[in-house]
This record gives structure tokens, C-alpha cells and sequence, in this order.
């Protein structure tokens, strides 16, 4: 069906090219340029093309829109002022400001309507992947029979600008999203080459359309600046490509839309000077004048086309729900038992008596935390339906691999070994990690998983970006890192992580939980699955550790884990010296308290696998567990001290690796380090002496 695009629709476009230059000039900083040129892109999309109900943003049968070029939120906001969905004139104006609904960047759980955290070039585009996947995803477990369309489908569309697709986490991306033939992603790339260092063709010249046809994306050109230099707006062929998109559902499309940023900005279009800092008063002043309007009225609003954009919007967003509503019904009245698993997901709740399918290891038996996490995950498969994820190309060393289930992969890319299908439950990211970090990113933010991605600890740098924006978000992610420390032994300094667990503790709203043995990872998992507000980083042993007795005659149960730390073995009598550790540093503090209690030195172990649950304790828990009054101290973690200091205060000692690994064994790098009994031993009896 042609386009219908009316002169309102022509006067809404032009009322927010002039808002966008307007809000950043009132502002005093932001980025005019890409929502001044695209705002005609972004309308039709919003207008004509995304399904979406105004009065619920968070609608179930939505698509999702991801302005990926965050820094061009002005776009995003101005498209949800025109469609009625929470702000106002007013909130324009504040733009920027402290306290705005319209921050510099689209901030998740802030702005109404905003899916996603972006401003970080290419994270946008990541997690739209990810997306994409979870929409797959959750038609496998709800509607996976129905042959047509259902209403568990939906498009993501994704705007881009040349930085993003510069980024090597796109790229990643992209990539998989190609192998994954995900037919519901949308990409709009403003093709309109420029950055902040001007003209890309400086460190951007590669043929785009040409990468993404190589990574199996349907591709499309719509060219808005004519051979002969004249520029028109030409929304009726951006039309037509978009359509084509929808139409391809075997593969991802990307639409390179050829603009010049800017326009129509008399001497300023087409220069980085437009894309991230505003006009200055002659420049908006001319800008408005080629726009049509009066160039000394500030925030000017076309009451009528605001009406119309508004009109169109809740009308379409009603006739869509409606038509959803009685497609949604109708499969809730054949599948009603998938309709309360749906609930249940919905409200990301575990079932009752999910924790009676967790692992019991046999007391005495050494076993690598990584390896317990792999059974954990092996119990689960069949209580857990939301539990999926995989491994950046390592499944086998993560354990990532849930036992007996299907690869999530088009079924023409199933192998002998990775048997599968579109709606299968292990993901194979591929040696990718900063895109697995944003694609789990997205797959998260869908809201009906509990999704997991598995490295080495030491590759944990490379996808540290989507890790931060998951904590930002507060986003149920776990990550599953292994080789955890010098005990990766022969791979060398290089794959030994050293300052990775200070550096990742230093993120705010991410716990990272370091268990001591199998029955702490099991507790750990148990609290990953129920923690509902950010990410938890697992950090796991290559090598085996023990599994000592807990309970009565033994260590305190592993549940103290919840905690972040605890009083795990306490020497009966006077308490002199308190030893603290993580993971498979708490061996070396349970031999050490034996040997001084037999020399009559009481000591304390505590486990301490998390200090952020720890610090969240109350400061009486706290004290019980590390009283003012025992100074003397000692901490033993295969890592830099300083996340220690805190508990260690003035007096206490670290035993800890201030410097880069070597190469060995890890009973030898241990040992060659200083991470034994002995030391423990020696740093208390130097405590004790002061």
C-alpha cells in the first residue's frame, strides 16, 4: 500500500527539527545534528511502522525501537512527545538538566518508552541482537507449532549511525546475528558520513553493505542526496525498504539511509561542528528560516500537527492491541498451562520447590568450582525453562553446555557435535565476548529469561563495556568466568587473571561471587537465580578444590554464602586472629587455623565470596562476623589486595599478588607465590607479635 503522508505529517517533522535544535541550545551542550536529519526517518518509523500502544510501554506484543546513536536521544524523546507517551513541552526544555526525564543519552527505567540504556556506540545494536534472540526464544516455549504468525513475534528496529558501525562489538554482533538468520531485526544506518573528527572517510572508507551481505544480511540502499547534489527527503522510499525488511524473514536487514547530517543548517550541515554541540543563535536563527518558521520563536509546537502525530499514534496503537488482545486469547485459551509458565516468567518467579533440583556433592570429594557449575546447571534443565546461555567458544572449559539440550542455531547450522534448532536452549556465541556481554545484555532486558554467558576470568577485559551497562540497568545477568586466578597454571601469564577481581568489584550494582568449594557454588547459583536486581559475576577454579563436611562436626553450612561472608570455622576458646579468603584461598586458611590451634592460637576462618552482599549487611551481622575489637588480620586471595584493605584495616596483612603471573603448575605457581598454609600461618604470628 503506498505511503499516506499528509502535509501534518510534513509540519510534525518540521516542529521537531526545530525542538531537537532548540532544546540542545537551551541546554548548552548535546547533539543536534542527527535528530535534526533523521527526525523524518524516526517519524515514519514511530507514525507508520513500529507497533507500539502509547498508553503501555510495556505492552507485550510491542516492538522494541533501540536508538543505538544515544547520543542523538533528542531523536527517540521527540518521536515519544509527538506520540503521547510521557513527556511534554516542558520536559524538552529540561533536556540535559538535572532531574530531566530526557537525560543526554536514553537511560533504561528512566524515560517511558526507552528500551535500553545506550549511549556507548554499538551497545545499542548488541542488545537489539540479543533482543531478537529472546523474542525467538519465548515463541520456542510458548507458540513453537504454530506455522504462521503468532503473537509472541515482533520486529526490533534498530537506528545506527557510522559509530556504531565502526565498534568492534557490532561487528560481533552483526556477525552472529547474520548466522542466526534473525528475520526480525530492522537496522537503519545513517549512512551520513560524519563524526566528531568531521568527515569519516578518514578512518571509516570499507563497503558497509557489502560486510553485512558477507554476514548474511539482507541489505538496502535509500539515497537522500542525489547524484546531483540535491537533497529530498524521500520518505516514501524509505517506506518501500521498510517493508521490504519486514518482508525478509530469514535474514536480518540493514537499510543504509544516505543523509546529510544537519540539513537543513545553512553553513553547518555536513560538518562535525553539527553533530555535538549546538548551533549558536545565528545558526539556529537561519536553520529556522529554511525550515519555514519564525526565527526568533523558541519551542515553537504546531498544535495541529502535534494533535494529528498524537491521533495517528493512539489509534494505531489501539487497533494493533486489539487485533493482538484476540490473537493472545485465543492461544491462552489453547495453551493454558503454557499461559501460566508465561505468568510465571512475566513476574520472574522460580517455581515452587525449584531448589530441591540442586546438586548434593559427596563430602571429601575435590572438585573445580567450574565443574559444580556445570552439574548445577545439568540438575536444572528440566525446572528451569527460563535458564539458557552459553560460552564465548568454550563451552567445554565454562561447562556451560546444559546436558542433553539442543544448540540455539538455525537448524542448517546444527553439527554433529551441536545438534539444534531456532528454538533450542544453548547458545554458541562464538569467540566474541564483548558481543555475547551485549547481546545477554538484551536478551536480559526482554525480561523472560535467566540467561548466562561463560569465558576465562582473564577474557572477562574484553566484554567489561556490556558489563558495566548490565549493572547500570540492573540486569539479571551471570556471567560464568573460569580460570579464575594463577591456578590456570600453564597457559601463562597471560590467561592468569590478576587485577580482574579488584577491577570488577569496583562496578557498582555487580556482585561478584567467588565460591569456596561445590557447595558454595551451588548456594551461589541458588542466589543468581533469585536476585532480581543486577548482575552477578560467578568466578570459578580451573583446578579442583576441596569439599570439606559441613554442618554439625563440620564447616558452617554453605548457605552462609547468601551473606557475602561468614564465620565458615571457628577455633573453640579465645579468638586472636581473624583469616579471611575467597574461592580456593579458603583451603589454605582452614589448614593454617588447625596448625595455630595447636600451638593454642585461636582462629577464625571466614569465607568470603562476596564482599558486596557483605556489605550490604547490617552493621550488626558485619560486626559479629569481624569484630572492632580483633585487629589482628590476614586475607590470602590469588589477587591484589586492595579490595582487602577494607576489612584488614591498619594492622592486618594481605597475602596477595601484586604483580603478573608466571608459568607452571598451579600447585606450583601456589606455592612459588606464597598462596600456602605456611604463610597464613607466619602473617597471623606477625599479627599477633605487634
Amino acid at each position: 500500500m503506498p505511503l499516506q503522508w499528509s502535509e501534518l505529517d510534513e509540519r510534525a517533522v518540521t516542529m521537531v527539527k526545530a525542538l531537537a535544535a532548540d532544546a540542545v541550545e537551551e541546554a548548552g551542550s548535546g547533539h543536534p545534528g542527527t535528530p535534526m536529519s533523521l527526525a523524518a526517518a524516526a517519524y515514519l518509523i514511530y507514525q507508520r511502522h513500529l507497533r507500539f500502544d502509547p498508553t503501555d510501554d510495556l505492552w507485550l506484543g510491542r516492538d522494541k525501537f533501540i536508538l543505538s546513536a544515544g547520543h542523538a536521544s533528542l531523536l527517540q524523546y521527540l518521536q515519544l512527545y509527538l506520540a503521547g507517551q510521557g513527556l511534554e513541552l516542558d520536559d524538552i526544555k529540561q533536556f540535559r538538566s538535572f532531574g530531566s526525564k530526557m537525560p543526554g543519552h536514553p537511560e533504561y527505567r528512566w524515560t517511558r518508552g526507552v528500551e535500553i540504556t545506550t549511549g556507548p556506540l554499538g551497545s545499542g545494536l548488541a542488545s537489539a541482537i540479543g533482543l531478537a534472540m529472546s523474542q525467538r526464544r519465548l515463541r520456542g516455549l510458548m507458540d513453537p507449532d504454530n506455522e504462521g504468525d503468532s503473537p509472541f513475534d515482533h520486529h526490533i528496529y534498530v537506528i545506527a549511525g557510522d559509530g556504531c558501525l565502526q565498534e568492534g562489538l557490532a561487528a560481533e554482533a552483526c556477525s552472529l546475528a547474520g548466522t542466526q538468520e534473525l528475520g526480525n531485526v530492522i537496522l537503519l544506518w545513517d549512512d551520513n558520513h560524519i563524526s566528531i573528527e568531521d568527515d569519516t572517510n578518514i578512518a571509516f572508507s570499507e563497503d558497509v553493505l557489502a560486510r553485512f551481505a558477507a554476514y548474511g544480511w539482507h541489505t538496502q540502499r535509500v539515497d537522500w542526496l542525489g547524484e546531483d547534489g540535491e537533497y529530498t527527503e524521500d520518505v516514501a522510499a524509505l517506506d518501500r525498504a521498510l517493508h521490504a525488511a519486514k518482508a525478509e524473514t530469514s535474514r536480518p536487514s540493514i537499510i543504509a539511509l544516505r543523509t546529510i547530517i544537519g540539513w537543513p543548517s545553512p553553513t553547518k550541515q555536513n560538518t562535525g561542528a553539527i553533530h555535538g554541540a549546538k548551533l549558536g543563535p545565528t545558526e539556529l536563527a537561519a536553520f529556522k528560516e529554511a525550515l519555514g518558521l519564525d526565527p526568533a520563536r523558541r519551542f515553537y509546537v504546531d498544535d495541529e500537527a502535534l494533535e494529528h502525530a498524537r491521533t495517528n499514534a493512539a489509534e494505531r496503537g489501539r487497533t494493533a492491541r486489539e487485533r493482538w488482545d484476540n490473537d493472545f486469547e485465543a492461544w491462552r485459551e489453547r495453551h493454558p498451562d503454557r499461559y501460566d509458565l508465561l505468568t510465571r516468567l512475566e513476574r520472574d518467579e522460580r517455581p515452587s520447590g525449584w531448589r530441591d533440583a540442586l546438586p548434593h556433592f559427596p563430602e571429601g570429594e575435590a572438585m573445580a568450582t567450574r565443574s559444580a557449575s556445570g552439574k548445577v546447571l545439568d540438575a536444572l534443565v528440566g525446572v528451569l525453562p527460563e535458564l539458557w546461555g552459553g560460552s564465548a567458544d568454550l563451552a567445554g572449559s565454562n561447562n556451560t553446555a546444559m546436558a542433553g539440550e539442543p544448540s540455539f542455531l538455525p537448524e542448517s547450522r546444527q553439527s554433529k557435535m551441536w545438534p539444534g534448532g531456532p528454538y533450542g536452549r544453548t547458545i554458541h556465541f562464538g569467540v566474541r565476548e564483548h558481543g555475547m556481554g551485549g547481546i545477554l545484555n538484551g536478551i536480559a532486558l526482554d525480561g523472560f529469561s535467566r540467561v548466562f554467558g561463560g569465558t576465562f576470568f582473564v577474557f572477562s577485559d574484553y566484554m567489561r563495556g556490556a558489563v558495566r551497562l548490565a549493572a547500570l540497568m540492573r540486569l539479571p545477568v551471570t556471567y560464568v568466568w573460569t580460570h579464575d586466578s594463577i591456578g590456570v597454571g600453564e597457559d601463562g601469564p597471560t590467561h592468569q587473571p590478576v587485577e580482574h577481581l579488584a577491577a570488577y568489584r569496583a562496578i557498582p550494582n555487580l556482585s561478584m561471587v567467588r565460591p569456596a568449594d561445590a557447595a558454595e557454588t551451588v548456594e551461589a547459583w541458588a542466589c543468581a537465580l533469585e536476585q532480581k536486581d543486577g548482575p552477578i559475576g560467578l568466578v570459578l577454579t580451573r583446578q579442583a578444590v576441596p569439599n570439606p563436611a559441613r554442618g554439625e562436626g563440620g564447616l558452617a553450612p554453605a548457605n552462609g554464602l547468601r551473606r557475602g561472608g561468614y564465620v565458615l570455622s571457628e577455633t573453640p576458646g579465645s579468638l586472636d586472629v581473624i583469616l579471611m579468603a575467597s574461592g580456593s584461598e579458603v583451603q589454605y586458611a582452614l589448614e593454617a587455623q588447625q596448625r595455630l590451634a595447636s600451638e593454642g592460637i585461636g582462629a577464625r576462618v571466614v569465607s568470603m565470596p562476596c564482599m558486596e552482599w557483605f556489605d550490604a549487611q547490617d552493621e550488626s551481622y558485619r560486626e559479629e562476623v569481624l569484630p572492632a575489637d580483633v585487629t589482628a588480620r590476614v586475607s590470602i586471595e590469588a589477587g591484589i589486595a586492595m579490595p582487602w584493605m577494607k576489612y584488614l584495616g591498619c594492622r592486618g596483612e594481605a597475602i596477595s599478588l601484586e604483580h603478573f603471573g608466571s608459568v607452571g603448575s598451579a600447585s606450583q605457581l601456589f606455592t612459588h607465590f606464597g598462596f600456602t598454609a605456611d604463610h597464613v600461618v607466619d602473617a597471623a604470628k606477625r599479627q599477633l607479635a605487634r
